[in-house]
């Protein structure tokens, strides 16, 4: 069936469509989703905001020690094998935290969400794509990113819904019937690892610029270089990238934590605080569509400094927004650095390191974004506690994208043949 359409189709962009959809269901494991139960725990169970926000860290810390294994997996068993097992445990974890009613049930719940939910659910389909595309790459990440800016539109908004229609529990049961029901045979059909196991090649087919009768049509792989892990590490790029990783997913994971704190110290409601949410994922969709574009013309490190400019400004807002027309703004803003996050942090790994060895190398980079997320909510809770004001933590936090700029910079495309010695 597949390859008779790959004849007038070329399959690639079916898989794109099922990434996207892989990537829409890591929403109960991101932060947009979580951050909307956090209040319900505080109310239902009388745990301190410190106490919840060290618990998530503590579990996403624990979860992203283990996404460099994530990443050897995919390159042994291949996506398909490893999306039906995370979408299976994932939907079966969405369960589990459906029953907690301790601490202890609440660090192991949060541990499951983040690891198959944050890290796992992210990290395959971005393995997955890079493998049937090269040339038109950039473009095959934006349409996936359609999935992560369609879930931290809807995960938010859906969430408050069910809990105040239903409850907190009920939530959770919903999305591990449609990840266990939906998701994963929806993967079982679908997905294939890489365009040869059908008989294709990335991109689909590439006509010969030697028009003779006997090299027109004849199917050639666009060529690229690929570094294992070892020799990607030997490399300044891969560190200075990694640090520009896990920067954002530091910052963002903090604001995103307590957004509905940060927004309602300054006098902003909670519904205000769910439409920045959703309005960063309904402007980052068009920013990170048309990045995808940009980045096959584009070198890649300039968008990442970019992200940091953007990034600064966004601090600096958090200080200032006390009305809803600042909110707005402050959405739009976050969008368009999210936007551009999505596609120029997935798009750069393949890019700069090839496709034959990428789950092993994402997977680094999924260990770093992960553990730097867990290290975002705990300052903000603690300083919060201390400070009882937000305004200290966020000052001291400009100096995360300023490092960002310096690392940018120099994180320029390697060549095998220059590589620079640095100590593993």
């Amino acid at each position: 069936m597949i390859k008779r359409m790959s004849q007038s189709f070329y399959y690639g962009w079916v898989i794109v469509f099922i990434a996207g959809f892989g990537v829409f269901f890591s929403g109960p494991g991101q932060t947009y989703s979580n951050s909307v139960y956090i209040d319900q725990y505080i109310a239902d169970f009388g745990w301190s905001r410190s106490e919840v926000s060290g618990i998530y860290s503590i579990a996403t810390f624990c979860a992203g020690i283990l996404m460099f294994f994530v990443g050897r997996l995919i390159d042994q068993l291949g996506q398909r094998k490893m999306m039906v097992i995370v979408g299976t445990v994932l939907g079966l974890a969405c369960f589990f935290n459906s029953f907690v009613s301790n601490i202890w049930m609440m660090a192991i719940g949060f541990f499951m969400i983040r690891l198959f939910g944050q890290g796992s659910m992210s990290l395959i389909p971005g393995t997955l794509v890079p493998q049937w595309f090269i040339v038109k790459r950039g473009r095959a990440l934006s349409f996936m990113a359609i999935g992560s800016f369609a879930s931290a539109a809807f995960f938010p908004v859906a969430n408050a819904w069910m809990i105040s229609r239903w409850d907190w529990q009920t939530s959770w049961q919903v999305w591990g019937c449609l990840l266990l029901f939906l998701f994963v045979p929806v993967v079982l059909l679908g997905v294939r690892n890489k365009p040869e196991d059908i008989g294709l090649v990335p991109d689909g087919k590439v006509e010969k610029q030697d028009q003779t009768s006997e090299t027109i049509g004849t199917v050639i792989p666009v060529s690229e270089e690929n570094w294992t892990l070892k020799e990607a590490r030997k490399t300044v790029a891969f560190w200075a990238i990694l640090i520009c990783v896990g920067i954002p997913a530091l910052v963002n994971t903090g604001i995103t934590f307590h957004l509905l704190s940060i927004l309602g110290e300054n006098g902003l409601s909670p519904q205000i605080a769910a439409t920045v949410l959703s309005l960063m994922a309904i402007v980052g969709f068009p920013i990170s569509f048309a990045s995808g574009f940009i980045l096959e013309k584009v070198k890649t490190n300039l968008l990442v400094l970019l992200i940091f400019v953007i990034e600064i400004m966004l601090l600096l807002m958090l200080l200032v927004t006390k009305n809803f027309t600042f909110a707005i703004i402050f959405g739009i803003l976050w969008g368009t650095a999210g936007g551009l996050e999505r596609i120029t942090f997935a798009i750069i790994w393949p890019n700069y390191f090839g496709r034959k060895y990428i789950g092993s190398i994402k997977g680094v980079a999924a260990t770093i974004g992960v553990i730097a997320s867990a290290f975002g909510p705990l300052p903000f809770g603690v300083g919060y506690d201390l400070f009882h004001s937000y305004t200290p933590v966020l000052l001291m936090t400009l100096l995360f994208p300023v490092i960002g700029i310096i690392c940018a910079s120099i994180a320029k495309k390697p060549e095998k043949a220059t590589t620079a010695n640095v100590a593993v």
